[in-house]
């Protein structure tokens, strides 16, 4: 996406070229979730790669960047309409209502941090926080709700896009992990080998949810299985699995196993390519949450159950979270076979 739209260079952006702003910094006092400050970089960085034109970033990458945020480029970007604009684009590419308030949060905070600093003026934050999220339907993304079988096909891509052992050992826990356990790509991102144990005789995993909420969940067999063969080519690495160290990392060239976290942008792309290997088309990390859920309820799996695996505050938040699920409407197909039955079938073409 090109820069939406240009302002033309003010006295105060002229005074403030060459200035830097830490939004790192800054950014605790409004948002106090670790998960939300990641995010909101996330989203920053996104914007300023489609309205200013900078490259991506990630990772220790992301982070400098966000201690560092040039004043004269936000300056030049940060405005209602292109706010706007940017919106309107990113709910034409698929992206949710919840994900676009998140975004549009990202950015108002940034402005009017920066107006608080005397680094934007007061007019352009008020009108940047006055922008209204797209309407509903309007580009928004329909969850998907992936078959059993068609989440067997998904773990199965994960393995055979890898181009090394080692890739093909970490996306199998990866896809594994979040095909079973329900969790959020952000979750698996911050697992660390000492949030696994044993519990009274079961395998289990500290997750640490949004608002930082923990819960203990227990882990299958399979993805038992899966840390494991992960975990050996760890060893082998030379590198930790004890403590704190990440569960899922990076790789270098080669397959070589990085020390770092796998990000949950990387969780998402293992997730892209393989939905597209299996021809699945588009898959977003989420649809393999709302595929759990959704499996479970149409197997009798009790509400109470789900709601503990999903970690939702109460079972009422489970219970419109699984209304939202795209329900089997068989009214047409019903009424069809009342049809033949009585022997109104359509007549064939001469």
């Amino acid at each position: 996406m090109s820069p939406v739209i240009r302002r033309e260079d003010s006295e105060l952006t002229v005074l403030s070229r060459g200035l830097t702003f830490n939004l790192a910094l800054a950014l605790p006092g409004r948002a106090s979730s670790y998960h939300t400050q990641r995010a909101y970089f996330r989203w920053i960085d996104e914007y300023l790669a489609d309205v200013a034109g900078l490259a991506r970033t990630e990772g220790l990458t992301r982070l400098e960047r966000m201690s560092n945020l040039p004043v004269s480029t936000l300056q030049a970007s940060l405005s209602a309409a292109q706010l706007r604009a940017w919106l309107g684009v990113k709910a034409s590419q698929g992206h949710g209502r919840q994900g676009l308030g998140q975004a549009r949060a990202a950015v108002t905070t940034l402005a009017s941090l920066m107006a608080e600093s005397g680094l934007l003026d007061d007019g352009t934050a008020a009108a940047m926080s006055g922008v209204r999220l797209p309407r509903a339907g309007e580009g928004q993304r329909t969850g998907r709700w992936l078959s059993i079988a068609e989440l067997r096909l998904l773990m199965q891509a994960s393995r055979q896009i890898a181009t090394s052992e080692n890739q093909m050992l970490r996306n199998d826990v990866v896809m594994t992990t979040l095909c079973t356990m329900g969790l959020r790509r952000e979750e698996l991102s911050n697992a660390r080998w000492n949030d696994f144990s044993m519990q009274n005789q079961r395998a289990v995993m500290r997750v640490r949810g949004k608002g930082k909420k923990t819960a203990l969940i227990d882990v299958p067999a399979p993805v038992v299985a899966s840390l494991e063969r992960w975990r050996r080519a760890v060893l082998a690495a030379g590198l930790s699995v004890e403590g704190p160290a990440p569960v899922v990392t990076r790789l270098w060239r080669g397959g070589r196993i990085g020390r770092t976290a796998l990000t949950p942008e990387a969780i998402w792309m293992i997730i892209h390519e393989a939905a597209h290997a299996a021809g699945l088309g588009d898959v977003a990390p989420h649809d393999l949450r709302r595929s759990v859920a959704g499996a479970l309820q149409q197997n009798g799996v009790s509400i109470d159950k789900i709601s503990r695996l999903l970690r939702h505050s109460n079972v009422g938040v489970t219970e419109r979270y699984l209304s939202r699920l795209p329900q089997p409407n068989e009214g047409a197909l019903l009424m069809s076979d009342m049809l033949e039955m009585d022997g109104l079938e359509a007549d064939e073409d001469e």
